[in-house]
């Protein structure tokens, strides 16, 4: 069950944050450290709604009101107000949920599909009826949408990764807004982005976005469970998704959708690491985008930090997001932290291998603690990795019968997670 806790928006200011210092009814002192987290937590949000590539994720519950096909009326406004983003200098990139939801009414069954065929059916039927509100909504404004359906088999392979890119890119230069969805209709369990947040953060680093928003059915990241806590509000800031953030996530979402709070912190946390701001808002709202955009309005929703420094490479993206995992190599304490502090990793660090994988298959690298420290492209096959791990890297050449790489995973190929 998602967490409901709705509240008027707040009155049009132009500050983000009214002045501690007017807030003040009890004339108490007021706290310098409170002041200055009002000031960054506007200063933060002033520039998260300067950004001019964004890609906007609308979950299943918000596009079809529990499953009984679509919200035309939301979706129309929503598309006016990406118009409006568009005609101010914006780029949009919408990431869909609601194709099985939209087409399960078509199926006359009277229930939810339930198993992997009827899923792929209702999602062909609504695939069209989905495609046509958009289409209609957008063109009525003078925008035309552009369809984009996506596995993750379509990104597997770098040179696909590569086409998606050019291609997505291009449609936005040329004015048009993508309009992507996972390719239910063909998709399998092992192919599958799993959620369509995590495929909006995926997005976010193959376009270069500058900030990602999550509409959903909550008004943010509440500091404790709202259904329990009366007091509980929404943090307006966060500047790391830490274990203490993820604890304050709940359980899974509405009864469409396949999304619940832990994976909208996941796809912030994707997004920070390649440069990307990313903000949880309350899609049910009046003027969702405009609450979230408008720099006259104060903070609506949750807003994460991108990670500061130079986001990580295209390359290292793909092998993060776009590659599945085929196996594990189990690293002692010594190797785990030569990863984090951006080394490569080394046969000598590592005490167990699991699964059956080839040279140049990506594998996750996990610490003593079971932790995936991180992802990356392996130079040796499972068997020979085996026979090498735990020795010294001027032995590999002796145990294996050839001259071969130094390092288990050079760090060019390695992505920390």
């Amino acid at each position: 069950m998602s967490i409901r806790a709705r509240s008027r928006p707040p009155p049009p200011s132009r500050r983000f944050f009214a002045d501690p210092r007017t807030m003040n009814l009890s004339h108490a002192p007021i706290d310098a450290q409170e002041f200055s987290l009002a000031a960054r937590i506007e200063e933060q949000w002033r520039l998260a709604r300067t950004a001019r590539r964004l890609v906007v994720k609308i979950g299943s519950n918000l596009l079809t009101g529990g499953g009984q096909g679509v919200r035309g009326r939301w979706l129309d406004d929503c598309c006016g107000e990406i118009a409006g983003l568009m005609d101010v200098g914006k780029q949009v990139v919408v990431v869909t949920s609601g194709a099985v939801a939209a087409g399960t009414p078509r199926l006359g069954l009277g229930r939810r599909p339930n198993c992997l065929r009827e899923k792929q059916a209702a999602a062909a039927a609504g695939q069209g009826v989905l495609m046509r509100w958009y289409e209609e909504s957008l063109e009525s404004r003078g925008r035309h949408p552009a369809q984009v359906l996506l596995t993750r088999e379509d990104v597997q392979h770098r040179r696909g990764y590569l086409n998606a890119r050019d291609t997505l890119v291009t449609l936005l230069e040329l004015g048009l807004v993508p309009v992507i969805n996972e390719n239910d209709t063909v998709a399998v369990e092992e192919l599958k982005f799993g959620d369509n947040d995590t495929l909006a953060a995926l997005v976010a680093g193959l376009i270069d976005a500058e900030l990602l928003i999550l509409l959903t059915d909550v008004d943010g990241l509440f500091n404790a469970d709202p259904r329990h806590h009366a007091g509980a509000s929404v943090l307006p800031l966060v500047e790391h998704v830490t274990p203490e953030v993820e604890a304050l996530a709940g359980g899974v979402g509405s009864a469409v959708g396949s999304g619940g709070m832990r994976t909208k912190l996941k796809a912030a946390r994707k997004a920070a690491r390649y440069g990307c701001r990313t903000i949880l808002a309350d899609g049910f709202a009046d003027h969702p985008l405009r609450r979230v955009m408008d720099p006259a309005l104060p903070p609506a929703g949750t807003l994460f930090m991108a990670e500061p420094g130079d986001p990580i490479s295209h390359r290292k993206r793909w092998i993060a997001n776009g590659l599945v995992s085929e196996g594990t190599l189990l690293l002692d304490e010594g190797a785990a932290l030569a990863l984090r502090a951006g080394k490569s990793l080394l046969s000598k660090g590592v005490r167990g291998v699991e699964g059956a994988f080839e040279r140049g298959a990506v594998v996750y690298c996990r610490a003593p603690d079971g932790r995936a420290v991180a992802k990356g492209m392996v130079n040796f096959a499972a068997s020979q990795a085996l026979r090498i791990m735990g020795r010294h890297s001027h032995e590999i050449e002796s145990l294996l019968g050839f001259a071969s790489d130094e390092e288990m995973i050079h760090r060019d190929n390695l992505v920390l997670l």
